[in-house]
């Protein structure tokens, strides 16, 4: 069932490891289809939540900054127990208030994740994964970092395998392009 408020037409959930450029392409996304489109951040409610709980600047921890590396462990275990506690629960919060036709969730991390939008929007909601090598992400300033690189949170959906579109974003300027436009064209579909 869903939450209470608005329906969207279309739920596009993001995900994808650390440095594959998923905030990237929902930026893109964004700046295309300005106006209609609604990005959240699915690890945006934990890093909110945690911030507000332990006093930390919730704005910094969104950010690429030495400041959420610092804390990133212990985002990641707190966030585990609220959702051993509720799966739901951020989730839930990061759609409050949302009222645009098309909802952007950027960074979903775990299966509980990808089903809560599944069973609260049903059909609507589709599951875009974006992949790169790691030489990739390493070029974009990743360094396997033991603990958080190995955790749930950034592999629990690497062996989901149905998502609903891949973008492949390994550096090739003109094939991420071309995958932008269908992903475009099928946002626009929905409007």
């Amino acid at each position: 069932m869903a939450p209470l408020g608005d329906v969207p037409r279309l739920v596009l959930v993001f995900s994808g490891k650390r440095k594959s450029g998923k905030d990237f392409v929902t930026e893109v996304l964004q700046s295309r289809c300005p106006g209609d489109l609604r990005g959240k951040e699915a690890g945006g409610g934990d890093r909110m939540c945690f911030g507000q709980e332990h006093g930390l600047d919730f704005q910094r921890l969104l950010d690429a900054s030495t400041y959420k590396e610092a804390h990133r462990r212990d985002m990641i275990r707190w966030g585990e127990e609220k959702r051993q506690a509720d799966p739901g629960f951020f989730c839930r919060r990061i759609v409050e208030g949302v009222s645009q036709p098309i909802w952007l969730v950027s960074d979903a991390r775990r299966v509980s994740d990808i089903q809560w939008f599944q069973e609260a929007y049903g059909a609507v909601t589709q599951t875009v994964r974006v992949v790169a090598t790691e030489q990739s992400r390493q070029q974009r300033g990743w360094v396997f970092t033991p603990g958080v690189d190995d955790a749930e949170s950034e592999c629990g959906l690497d062996n989901f395998g149905a998502f609903d579109w891949v973008i492949e974003n390994h550096g090739d300027e003109q094939r991420l392009e071309e995958q932008l436009e269908n992903l475009i064209e099928f946002v626009r579909s929905r409007l």
